[in-house]
């Protein structure tokens, strides 16, 4: 059985090697990179909603050369230590799969029994993750429809995405892991100060939600060193500057062959009352 539910009538999906199935005769086909569809047309806010093309590519390329290891791995040791011995594990607005698929192969290395699905709403970037890691299920869903059942998930991963609390609490069993990542204050401070005339630190807080609590905040902060202007150009893609930085902000970045700067990320962990 699949963890995935029907779009349409919530049922459970089964599948099997080309299509997901529910038992009204609803049918969802499987893309040959492994990948479903699971956005109804009617809730979908533009033609290709998510990451583009150009955007999964530049996420793909700078994640998989591990610049952004010491967070994997952070999100890895939480799994691993709050996850029970068969865990259903969902990651939303899961990208091109690199946490998704660290955290499924740290839970198989520890010696549990991993049943896991990853959800975004680009198709693009689906495409990166089933072909990254072919033993967790992805679907194209909106954060704020999960095609998941209610109370099935043991631990829900959200990384620099949609804050769908109420179907993260509606997907979530009682004493499920909701761990949600945000940018710390000083994340990319470096590269901002190329952008910018005068960059502003991210805002950070620590914000209570109803019907979880919290179990703690853990903070990972390094420096990384980008050699080449083609990484550089792949870490600005993949940020919200892309779209906000004057002409002359990324003209001084594209005359970079280096760059040192910053990593930093508050990762929240709460527990489902």
């Amino acid at each position: 059985m699949s963890l995935f539910t029907c779009p349409i009538c919530n049922n459970p999906l089964t599948r099997d090697k080309h299509t997901y199935r529910c038992i009204n005769g609803h049918c969802y086909d499987i893309s040959k990179e492994g990948y479903t569809h699971l956005l109804p047309v009617n809730r979908k806010n533009s033609k290709m909603p998510g990451d583009d093309k150009g955007m999964a590519n530049a996420r793909f390329a700078f994640l998989s050369k591990d610049y952004y290891a010491p967070l994997r791995q952070a999100l890895c040791c939480l799994a691993v230590t709050l996850c029970g011995e068969a865990p259903r594990v969902l990651d939303t607005g899961c990208g091109e799969g690199y946490y998704t698929s660290g955290v499924y192969r740290a839970l198989l290395q520890s010696g549990k029994k991993p049943h896991m699905a990853g959800t975004d709403i680009s198709k693009f970037i689906l495409r990166l993750a089933a072909k990254r890691e072919k033993a967790v299920e992805f679907a194209v869903a909106s954060s704020y429809h999960l095609p998941i059942a209610d109370h099935s998930i043991d631990f829900l991963l959200n990384c620099f995405s949609p804050l769908a609390l109420d179907e993260f609490q509606r997907v979530l069993r009682t004493g499920g892991y909701f761990v949600y990542v945000v940018p710390s204050e000083k994340h990319l401070w470096e590269l901002k100060e190329v952008l910018y005339d005068h960059p502003y630190p991210n805002e950070v807080k620590e914000t209570p939600y109803e019907g979880f609590d919290y179990v703690e905040i853990r903070h990972v902060e390094e420096m990384i060193t980008l050699q080449r202007q083609e990484d550089i150009h792949a870490l600005f893609q993949m940020t919200p500057y892309y779209w906000k930085t004057s002409k002359e902000g990324g003209e001084r970045l594209a005359t970079l062959e280096t760059l040192t700067t910053r990593i930093s990320f508050d990762i929240h962990v709460f527990k489902k009352r």
